[in-house]
């Protein structure tokens, strides 16, 4: 090579290096923890965030994904998660490296935020901006008792916090994205895209009305049917159960924590209205809880509720047609195995739960069909 060709060549070192060096940082973004920061605003996957990524939440919508009831082509599932909550993520990277699946990404949050700042621009801002920026729809998944602090109440004794950064980091997304009460001067993110899917099971859907300034029933049992022992539940009736009361008092008898039970549908749901249900039809879900929606959050509405009508099922927003909440578990990776291996008292046969949901239609149809409804909406918020 001459010097006239090496000087014509020279400008290419630059920018080549330039280019590696902007390759290398996206890469390691993606590999250090950070998914979100290297992502591309948009490309040709649909891109599903959910909070709290712990194995139980991907092994869900491994099955769910497996079995066709999530059929979403292309699809990434990104897990969002602050450092100090307490779920055990390194045996979450374990499993998706384990079982081979690509498809799921992991965004870990560093940032620092008082409880005090929840519910207002803060540290945790540039975080949910990358959420909403690259993501198509959000998941907030089922765990343990939000701190009352968070919704202005004193703790009641039968109230457990147990993972406060994990509640405060998914109430300020919420806030963020579906503003709420304790700022009405927050212009909520979904306003710019109201088709946003957003999806809460059972703590989430509990985070989705905390999040927007609602209140939650710290007890189902003592505050909502006045009963204040194990005894006095069971009496009350399998329908009025939330979760299994037998289990209390037949530890060993290996009993699941869960209970079936029915419930009433509005006629102006999704569940009616997009997904072809009947007000007249009371499908059995699959619930685990002690504690339930209160005062409803800004925008929020109830379109489910047990069949005393005394406990809140479900929520919908006013405004962002693909928002909701249900207070039960859908997702639940054995909710549509047949294989017997279930009791609920230590006099039952071993079943399954999808043969209690076979038993009782529309229910199995009922707990399939939120996962086609929510799957369509997350296709459709794809590139808008």
């Amino acid at each position: 090579m001459n010097m006239a060709s090496a000087r014509r060549a020279r400008p290419l070192f630059p920018l080549v290096l330039v280019l590696l060096l902007a390759l290398g940082l996206g890469l390691a973004a993606q590999t250090s923890g950070r998914y979100l920061d290297g992502a591309p605003a948009r490309d040709g996957s649909v891109r599903l965030v959910i909070f709290n990524p712990e194995t139980f939440n991907i092994r869900a919508l491994a099955t769910l994904r497996k079995s066709g009831t999530l059929d979403v082509p292309n699809l990434t599932v990104v897990g969002v998660f602050h450092v100090r909550q307490t779920g055990n993520f390194a045996d979450s990277r374990k499993y998706v490296a384990d079982n081979g699946l690509d498809w799921f990404k992991f965004h870990e949050v560093t940032a620092e935020v008082a409880e005090t700042a929840l519910f207002r621009k803060n540290a945790w801002t540039p975080d949910f901006e990358l959420i909403f920026k690259k993501a198509d729809g959000v998941i907030f998944f089922g765990g343990p008792d939000i701190p009352p602090s968070v919704f202005g109440e004193k703790t009641s004794l039968l109230t457990e916090i147990s993972d406060p950064y994990r509640h405060w980091l998914e109430a300020s997304a919420v806030f963020h994205l579906l503003g709420g009460y304790q700022d009405e001067k927050h212009v909520a993110w979904l306003e710019a895209r109201p088709g946003f899917p957003v999806l809460g099971i059972c703590l989430g859907h509990q985070t989705l009305n905390v999040g927007t300034g609602g209140t939650l029933v710290q007890d189902i049992w003592s505050e909502v049917y006045s009963r204040t022992t194990v005894e006095d539940v069971i009496a009350l009736g399998a329908e009025q159960w939330h979760n299994n009361p037998f289990r209390r008092i037949h530890p060993v008898d290996r009993l699941i924590g869960y209970n079936f039970h029915a419930i009433d549908l509005d006629g102006q749901s999704v569940f009616v209205k997009a997904m072809g249900f009947k007000a007249a039809d009371h499908p059995r879900i699959l619930s685990s809880h002690h504690q339930a929606v209160g005062k409803p959050g800004k925008g929020l509405f109830a379109v489910a509720w047990s069949r005393d009508r005394r406990v809140v099922e479900a929520v919908q927003h006013k405004k962002f047609p693909n928002v909701l909440g249900v207070q039960f578990h859908p997702e639940h990776p054995l909710l549509f195995d047949a294989e017997p291996r279930h009791r609920q008292k230590p006099s039952d046969e071993l079943t399954s739960f999808r043969a209690i949901l076979e038993g009782t239609p529309p229910s199995l149809e009922f707990n399939q069909a939120i996962w086609g409804w929510f799957g369509g909406r997350l296709a459709a918020s794809h590139g808008r």
